[in-house]
């Protein structure tokens, strides 16, 4: 057994990588795991220069799991130089097929694209760089050589310049899905491989995993769902305000108001579904009290003497005798041409996820004396433990293959044209199972 100390300050980087798969044979585990943390703790920056050579060193030893998955994350965060740098040419292929599975490399896919097609070429005997002048044979030959990575490419949107030359390498149904991205956006049907994820946005949160932050902040900044994220794109931090299950009901508003942009999560109860919305420009302050017991009289309008919407409570968040009052203080819209709703059918649902964008600009926000929140005129509003969803017009539909999504008793409705439904059909009311409300900001 190795008991000693051993002083590697002045040892090259390459004799301590030798010394790390040594101690690996050798079955002397103590000073395994020192080289091993000498290496990811000192040698980080020789590592980053020599990610192809440390990997091949180290790739199939199962002990030296820690310093292989430090050199893939390592890549992850920070893909393109090891992607375009000329070592990579010769990085052994179970290598390359584990990186490019991954979701989380952070790289635009026609980097991933051409620097396959160049380590394909270097790897295929008799092939030249400049592919005008190749004939079938040399074609089927880069086919054979990319044959398991094609698949593993996500779409790419250079398709006449990178991709359509190389026509012949790809399977069909690959290449007809890829042409169908590139006119279209229809994202694909046969190939199982979702877009990357990028970078992941943290959020402490119960309900959605870190991964479905990034599409809503993608969301947020009016880009395509699944755009991959990088270090260039701003980066926003979750604060977490309210959650019911630790901070009891009746005090959603209260959290929320006097803040900056809120985003409201609830988990539907009995379902795996999300619902959600989006608020830039947060809720008005309110110091009122609302559970003081003291039961207010109605005016003519539906509203007591305080000016609390009790027509809000009976149709789930909708007031049809307050839709269009301005007036009050509190019993207004709010304008935002920036919030939205949305739905997600599991907190893993990249591809299903549903929004809906204020159309009505102007009643984006419904701001009223109420223990909950409301956007629009009900069409996403929370009171305690009930969600209610509906539409106002003033939010577009939930939509999916131009269907309509509400919900109605723990259970996704659909509807047809929304001329040929009764209004009061529009609600449909869940009991939630959670619900979660944060602060956003941009980290600086």
């Amino acid at each position: 057994m190795y008991t000693g100390e051993v002083d590697l300050t002045n040892t090259s980087s390459i004799d301590i990588l030798e010394l790390l798969v040594a101690s690996n044979e050798l079955l002397l585990k103590e000073l395994f795991k020192h080289v091993q943390d000498y290496l990811i703790e000192k040698q980080a920056d020789w590592i980053r220069k020599n990610f192809v050579l440390v990997l091949h060193s180290v790739f199939d030893l199962k002990s030296c799991k820690k310093l292989k998955d430090y050199c893939l994350e390592s890549i992850c965060e920070d893909p393109q130089p090891f992607f375009t740098s000329k070592n990579f040419l010769s990085l052994n292929k179970d290598i390359l097929y584990g990186l490019l599975e991954r979701n989380d490399l952070q790289i635009e896919e026609i980097i991933v694209w051409n620097s396959l097609i160049k380590w394909g070429i270097k790897q295929t005997p008799g092939l030249r760089i400049r592919n005008s002048k190749w004939n079938n044979r040399n074609f089927e030959a880069l086919k054979k050589t990319l044959n398991k990575f094609i698949p593993l490419v996500r779409f790419v949107t250079d398709y006449f310049d990178k991709v359509r030359p190389y026509k012949a390498i790809i399977p069909n149904h690959i290449y007809e899905e890829i042409e169908e991205y590139y006119f279209k956006g229809n994202l694909p049907r046969i190939t199982t491989l979702p877009p990357r994820i990028g970078i992941i946005q943290k959020i402490e949160s119960c309900i959605v995993k870190p991964k479905l932050s990034r599409i809503i902040i993608n969301w947020i900044e009016g880009k395509d769902p699944n755009y991959n994220r990088n270090k260039k794109d701003a980066d926003y931090k979750f604060d977490l305000i309210y959650r019911r299950s630790r901070d009891g009901d009746n005090i959603i508003r209260n959290r929320c108001a006097g803040r900056g942009a809120i985003l409201i999560l609830t988990k539907v109860k009995g379902s795996e579904k999300i619902f959600g919305g989006y608020n830039p420009i947060g809720w008005n302050d309110n110091s009122i009290n609302y559970n003081d017991g003291i039961n207010y009289g109605l005016d003519d309008n539906g509203l007591n003497y305080r000016g609390i919407n009790y027509d809000y409570y009976k149709y789930g968040g909708y007031s049809r005798h307050n839709r269009h009052n301005h007036h009050n203080q509190y019993n207004q819209y709010l304008p935002s041409a920036g919030s939205f709703i949305f739905s997600f059918e599991n907190n893993e649902d990249i591809k299903n996820m549903k929004i809906s964008r204020v159309v009505n600009s102007s009643c984006a926000i419904y701001n009223y004396l109420g223990n909950g929140v409301n956007f629009g005129g009900g069409d996403l509003a929370l009171e305690n433990d009930r969600l209610s969803l509906g539409y106002t017009g003033y939010y577009e539909g939930l939509k999916r293959n131009n269907n309509e999504f509400l919900t109605n008793n723990h259970n996704i409705g659909r509807f047809e044209e929304v001329e040929e439904v009764e209004e009061d059909n529009y609600y449909g009311n869940h009991e939630v199972e959670e619900i979660e409300a944060f602060e956003l900001k941009l980290n600086t």
